[in-house]
Parts: structure tokens; C-alpha cells; sequence
């Protein structure tokens, strides 16, 4: 098997560090043994963004909707949405660690294939959560993607996102009939009940890692803001 070699190390701010490694072709971020993502499994990545998309009932020639990313990761949620909208669209993408834009516009500058570039897309360098706390109603689609799961595994101030009061934050910087949704690599039934309880009609998706369908399962939950 091919060794997998260190390209290089990202500070987390209140976190431990990642680490980017190249195996021939695939890339894979670390968080000390965890895996947090690679070039081999982004299927639920994409999934992500795309079922997103279909929930908000965005359709060719309208596809106008306002996105918040929380995370960058390697890009595989950012392209697939600017994919799935139209010229009127946008994506707000929130990412703490300067080291994975580096990433991206460095050694996986080919996989980024210019999307951070898209005039639809605005950057910002900062906390997710404080990027949803800045105005209520803002947007149509909260995606978030910045652990493993509902809890702070990246660095301990992500907890915030998941607790009732994060949700409920949540919930008001969506538009009515918005969607947040939440990517984890496995189930958690106490997560699903506190959103439910912050207001949000939820659904649980279990998506494969892989885009051919294969590969572990992971969870999307989305959950939808009513509209009265």
C-alpha cells in the first residue's frame, strides 16, 4: 500500500491540530486518529448541499436561495450547492482554520477548481456560530459540517451549535420554510429531539460516505422552519 504522506498542519483555534496527508491521488484530514474527511468518501458531503436544495423546492431557473456553510472542509458541500443554484443565488461559507483555505487554494487547489472564486461566494474567516447570530432571517439554508457529529470534537466551543439555545439560534436566522441542516457520521437520538424542540420539523437521512452508494452510513438531519 502507498504510505500516506504529511503535506501539512493546521491550528485550530481552541482545538487540537489538523493534519492534511496525500495517499497517491486522495487527500484525508485528520484530527489527531480521527478521519475527518477525504477524497474517497465526500457522497454525503454532496449530499448534503444537494438534498438541501431539493427541500427548499429550489428548481431550475429559480434557484435564488441564500446559504450559510459552516465549514469548508475540501469544498465537496460549497460545489455541489453552487452546482444546484442559479446566477441569483448565494453561499456565505464560515471557516475558522485559515490553514484549510490555504489547503485549498494550495496542494488541493485543482480539487477547489476555483470555487471559492465564484461571485456567488462569500468567505468569511470567523465562528459559524457567530456568523448565524448576526441577523435574523438571513437565510434560506444552514448547512453545517464542522465535526463529526452534534458535539464539539474539532474544538470544544463548537458545543454551542447543538445545544437548545444554538438551535434555536438557528432557527431564527432562517427564512420561513428554511432548513437547517446537520451532517454526522452516525445517528444521535437526543440531538434529533433537541431539534425538534427548538421548533424544526425533523427528518433523519441516512446517506452513504461514498457517491457510487457504497461505505458507511452517515446521518443528515434536516430540520425545516414552518412557515407561518
Amino acid at each position: 500500500m502507498t504510505p500516506r504522506e504529511l503535506i501539512g498542519t493546521a491550528e485550530v483555534p481552541g482545538g487540537e491540530p489538523l493534519r492534511l496527508f496525500r495517499r497517491g491521488g486522495d487527500y484525508m484530514i485528520v484530527l489527531e486518529r480521527n478521519e475527518l474527511m477525504s477524497t474517497r468518501m465526500r457522497g454525503s458531503e454532496v449530499a448534503l448541499a444537494e438534498m438541501t436544495l431539493e427541500r427548499l423546492g429550489a428548481r431550475p431557473g429559480k434557484r435564488d436561495a441564500r446559504l450559510l456553510i459552516g465549514g469548508y472542509g475540501m469544498g465537496f458541500t460549497l460545489r455541489a450547492a453552487l452546482a444546484g443554484l442559479g446566477a441569483g443565488g448565494a453561499v456565505t461559507v464560515a471557516e475558522l482554520v485559515p490553514g484549510i483555505i490555504d489547503w485549498a487554494r494550495g496542494p488541493m487547489a485543482e480539487l477547489t477548481a476555483g470555487c471559492l472564486d465564484d461571485p456567488r461566494v462569500r468567505l468569511v474567516m470567523g465562528d459559524v456560530g457567530d456568523a448565524i447570530g448576526e441577523r435574523a432571517e438571513a437565510y434560506d439554508g444552514i448547512l453545517l459540517d464542522v465535526d463529526n457529529g452534534p458535539d464539539g470534537l474539532t474544538r470544544l466551543a463548537n458545543d454551542r451549535l447543538y445545544t437548545a439555545s444554538g438551535l434555536a439560534a438557528a432557527r431564527r436566522a432562517l427564512r420561513p420554510g428554511g432548513v437547517l441542516a446537520v451532517w454526522s457520521a452516525g445517528p444521535d437520538p437526543a440531538f434529533a429531539k433537541r431539534m425538534a424542540a427548538a421548533g424544526l420539523a425533523v427528518e433523519e437521512v441516512a446517506v452513504r460516505a461514498r457517491e457510487n452508494g457504497k461505505g458507511p452510513r452517515h446521518v443528515i438531519w434536516f430540520g425545516t422552519k414552518g412557515r407561518g
